[in-house]
């Protein structure tokens, strides 16, 4: 049972209740389950908990409804935020917090019809790695994109849907250099917001209140002298441009763009007017990042998926895969599933990619050739793990089938 429902069993009348400590009793509850986000939502007759594990909403516990502007408001005071104020969205961050574990908190307050909704995202320095090896990266994609890493100069760029893994993944890529040019390299990173400190590094948060804004940022860091600049997301025009112009006059950019597929980004970009002879000489590489739920170890068995899905794959893999998925046991909290990995696709551009890009070839033809290149797709990264028992063939198919099959 969780402190939450204890607490509450323990007093006899809600009124009774200290919102202090019930909050400080789902946030415990929460970090000690290893969720990423908690989802408190007033619905019809209750005020409904949920948290984010491994990527997934669980429900955690119903509250009553009057729970729900006293929660609101504490939330509001420990995120800095105006605790009077409603019906309006407010964002703010909770620093350490001793008395649940030290982890930090991002607090997203949003009005609904029924009350305010209010999303938490936790950031638990003692589960966050920032090793590149620990990602998950299969061999083929860790040495390709290591290789791209001590490029002098080029753009690297990062697609994936919100939650993928693309922010992690550049952090390590930030520590992977740090650790292999030591004081002698300048890196400097644009980010909205900054989700954590990093050493030796001269973080920049986005103001748009004081017209701080990314392209703004980029400009100045030009004349910083930096080596390596990471920019937390291509979002528009100008700062796309900004980024291929520091990639292509003598600067390593790291930085996020959203896509449907990697090899869809070019075209984006196209639409953003970026010049296909620019993105061919200046972008290097591409990676595709999902993160996708491993089986539980303690309670995973052999299974066999449904014949639909079966008819998806060749023959000879079928015969040859250990499908496994687990069942549901006290470690993984019943889900069968434990902790999460990256699946991923690079996308190294050489010669004959970027002469595809040149000749404004579409996105089918340039992901068709990168796979006759030597690329592997994000679906068979997922089959090659799928037949090693690590993931069960409907979590990749609920991450990739889109793009896959």
């Amino acid at each position: 049972m969780s402190l939450t429902a204890r607490y509450l069993q323990s007093i006899s009348d809600d009124a009774n209740i200290e919102t202090g400590t019930l909050v400080n009793y789902l946030l415990i509850d929460s970090v000690k389950a290893g969720a990423s986000d908690i989802h408190i939502e007033p619905w019809e007759s209750t005020l409904v908990v949920r948290i984010r594990l491994n990527g997934v909403l669980n429900e955690l516990i119903h509250l009553p409804l009057d729970f729900c502007d006293k929660i609101s408001g504490r939330l509001k005071i420990m995120a800095n935020l105006v605790s009077y104020q409603s019906g309006v969205p407010q964002e703010g961050h909770a620093a350490a917090i001793p008395e649940i574990g030290g982890v930090e908190l991002r607090v997203s307050i949003f009005p609904t019809v029924r009350g305010e909704k209010i999303v938490i995202r936790i950031f638990d320095p003692r589960n966050r790695s920032f090793d590149l090896v620990g990602l998950g990266f299969d061999d083929d994609t860790l040495s390709g994109f290591t290789n791209l890493l001590t490029r002098p100069s080029g753009l690297i760029l990062l697609t994936g849907p919100t939650g993928s893994g693309k922010t992690t993944a550049i952090y390590a890529s930030i520590y992977y250099l740090i650790k292999k040019h030591g004081p002698t390299i300048s890196i400097a990173t644009v980010e909205d917001p900054v989700e954590f400190h990093l050493p030796m590094v001269s973080q920049a948060q986005v103001n748009n209140a004081m017209e701080f804004t990314y392209p703004r940022a980029l400009r100045s860091l030009m004349r910083q002298d930096p080596q390596v600049i990471m920019v937390g997301e291509i979002r528009d025009a100008e700062t796309a441009a900004i980024a291929v112009q520091a990639g292509l006059t003598g600067h390593l950019v790291i930085s996020t763009i959203h896509s449907g597929t990697t090899a869809g980004i070019f075209a984006r970009l196209i639409n953003m007017e970026i010049e296909p002879f620019l993105l061919a000489s200046s972008i290097i590489g591409v990676m595709g990042v999902r993160l996708v739920r491993k089986v539980c170890s303690f309670c995973a068995q052999p299974y066999t998926p449904d014949d639909a899905l079966l008819k998806t794959l060749p023959e000879d893999y079928v015969a040859s895969a250990q499908f496994r998925r687990g069942v549901g046991c006290g470690e993984c909290l019943e889900t069968g599933f434990s902790g999460r990995t990256s699946l991923t696709e690079l996308l190294v551009v050489d010669e004959v990619f970027r002469e595809s890009v040149l000749q404004k070839l579409p996105n089918r033809a340039l992901q068709k050739i990168a796979s006759d290149r030597g690329m592997i797709t994000l679906w068979m990264a997922g089959l090659r793990r799928v037949a090693r028992g690590q993931l069960p063939l409907e979590e990749v198919m609920r991450v990739v089938s889109a793009e896959g099959v």
